[in-house]
């Protein structure tokens, strides 16, 4: 295994120690949620981030509409005596984002060639076309080239 690869494996580790977590967004967001699970009014916060409270509900709307600072977020969860983490959760591990992005990619080169060869009377069987899908798509998870997040 190269230097690269051991490096990608250790990223790759960091990302999958966040499946399992549930990090749905509540439907108040966060910010409003956890301040009224708290009992702490929009005033009581603003009086603790140095704001007014006009500020929080601003903030509050803002998370909502998605335009609210990560620096926000942090402030507003330290006033309230929370931890502020953030995350990109993957739909499964990192291998399997990976695999189905080498399967759309292996699909696509496979594809194309078995249109040139059907052309050419050349066409091949169901079966061996999704053995060379196979093939190709391990062989382009081990070697990771430059294009594979390119969808062309």
């Amino acid at each position: 295994m190269s230097v690269k690869q051991t490096v990608r494996e250790q990223y790759r580790a960091i990302v999958d120690t966040v499946q399992g977590y549930n990090f749905e967004v509540p439907p108040e967001g966060w910010m409003r949620t956890v301040r009224k699970a708290l009992g702490m009014s929009g005033a009581q916060l603003a009086r603790r981030m140095g704001v007014t409270r006009a500020r929080i509900a601003q903030a509050e709307k803002a998370e909502l509409d998605g335009g609210v600072t990560l620096k926000s977020m942090q402030a507003a969860a330290e006033a309230m005596g929370c931890r502020f983490v953030y995350a990109f959760v993957p739909p499964g591990t990192i291998e399997n984002v990976i695999a189905a992005q080498a399967r759309r990619k292996a699909h696509a080169i496979v594809g194309r060639a078995g249109t040139h060869m059907a052309l050419e009377s050349q066409a091949v069987s169901a079966d061996r076309t999704q053995g060379e899908v196979t093939r190709l798509m391990n062989e382009l998870i081990y070697e990771m080239p430059s294009d594979f997040w390119e969808d062309k």
